[in-house]
């Protein structure tokens, strides 16, 4: 059990080193869809940006990794305030938290490479796949978030 703690750790930090890194957006094959479309197409879009960006902390299932990089489901950081959950995306966080008695402490990287479009994205998406349900970002809150930095 703790070589697989010690491999978890490992792991991460070098996904952590990756991540702090990545300074422009990932390139892809193919364009993403246009910025309409409402809930839905944000949705699809965000999926893109979750895959390329936050899968390797978050794991595909958004449960995280124990001990380390927090879980995405159902917890307050995901479903509660927008302006704190878009202010850990551009500013990185690096606090100790508990989420259901389980301490993560893993810091997160900013993303504020990514446009805004692409943040409010990926954030819909988390706010309504595993198991979540939350109203959508919109590129324009990113926006005004960001601009208040």
């Amino acid at each position: 059990m703790k070589k697989i703690l010690a491999l978890s750790a490992v792991i991460a930090a070098f996904s952590f080193s990756l991540q702090a890194q990545v300074k422009k957006p990932v390139a892809r094959k193919k364009p993403l869809p246009a910025k309409t479309g409402g809930m839905a197409a944000s949705i699809v879009r965000g999926k893109v940006v979750y895959t390329s960006v936050c899968l390797p902390c978050h794991m595909a299932d958004g449960g995280g990794v124990m001990n380390l990089n927090p879980p995405l489901i159902k917890t307050e950081y995901v479903l509660g305030d927008k302006t704190r959950l878009v202010n850990i995306l551009l500013k990185g966080f690096n606090e100790r938290i508990e989420i259901e008695e389980q301490q993560y402490s893993n810091p997160m990287p900013a993303v504020a490479h990514l446009s805004d479009t692409e943040i409010a994205d990926v954030l819909t998406y988390v706010r309504n796949n595993f198991g979540n349900k939350a109203p959508a970002v919109s590129p324009l809150e990113v926006k005004t978030i960001r601009a208040a930095k």
